[in-house]
């Protein structure tokens, strides 16, 4: 079964196009990294993956589901999304460990009545993640690195199929930034773990738990593969129509302008 499973994609938005004919298959298993500055369709392309907006023309299923045939409503419980904007609709009195068992049912704060065992799962999670040491805080008082731990857990307690990291490390400093990379990479280690997509516009951020990447510029997926291809000087230089040059260290690409 295929992931995700897009042919020919295009979204368009009264006379803009902001995909544009986008073919990209994910196969169970993968994790893949999608890469692209600011504004060059990421978040059009999580919101199709997601079902939030349908595309204009072309083919979607993900999970096996093609769209047209199934209550995208269902398919949502199978994704996780973490993003920074989650962040801000989170009510920050609440407990930690509610929080993170509010993912669940998909909920901004606790209403419904978690069935026993529920309560163990998300401290479980919470210890997966090194966070556990923040059971019992409310949430406003955690950190901008915390609070993305608490979100991935939180996305977990569904036992999501699909997990998607929209740009996780979005203002976090470097200590911050190292210790929730490493939080990711012991996670997709995982023998259950979910298939993962990492959203970024850093090259450095990309770990090698994530075998392939997307390059998406202008709506247009650049290029796609494995990462070990895509991260090099001259596939990049091309993308960001600039010469940069990548060194690799630590099994991660660290990118300079030249």
């Amino acid at each position: 079964m295929k992931v995700i499973d897009m042919n020919n994609v295009s979204w368009k938005r009264e006379h803009t196009t902001l995909l544009s004919h986008v073919s990209w298959q994910v196969e169970k298993g993968e994790h893949w990294a999608i890469l692209g500055l600011n504004g060059s369709g990421k978040t059009t392309l999580l919101n199709i993956i997601n079902g939030y907006i349908w595309p204009t023309e072309g083919e979607v299923s993900v999970l096996g589901h093609k769209f047209g045939t199934f209550d995208l409503r269902e398919l949502r419980k199978s994704i996780g999304w973490v993003s920074s904007s989650l962040q801000e609709k989170l009510y920050g009195s609440d407990r930690t460990q509610k929080v993170v068992l509010s993912g669940k049912f998909a909920t901004i704060g606790l209403y419904d009545v978690p069935e026993p065992g529920d309560l163990e799962r998300a401290l479980r999670l919470m210890h997966q993640l090194g966070c556990s040491h923040l059971i019992d805080r409310t949430y406003q008082t955690c950190s901008q690195g915390e609070k993305q731990k608490l979100l991935i857990a939180r996305a977990l307690m569904a036992s999501p199929q699909l997990l998607i990291l929209d740009e996780p490390c979005n203002g976090l400093d470097f200590l911050s930034k190292e210790t929730l990379l490493a939080s990711i990479n012991e996670l997709a280690g995982q023998p259950d773990a979910p298939n993962i997509l990492y959203v970024t516009h850093h090259t450095e951020e990309i770990l090698p738990i994530f075998s392939h990447s997307l390059l998406i510029r202008r709506g247009e997926a650049f290029r796609s593969g494995r990462t070990e291809h895509i991260m090099e000087s001259a596939c990049l230089s091309e993308f960001f129509e600039t010469p940069v040059d990548v060194q690799w260290r630590h099994e991660r690409a660290w990118l300079s302008v030249k």
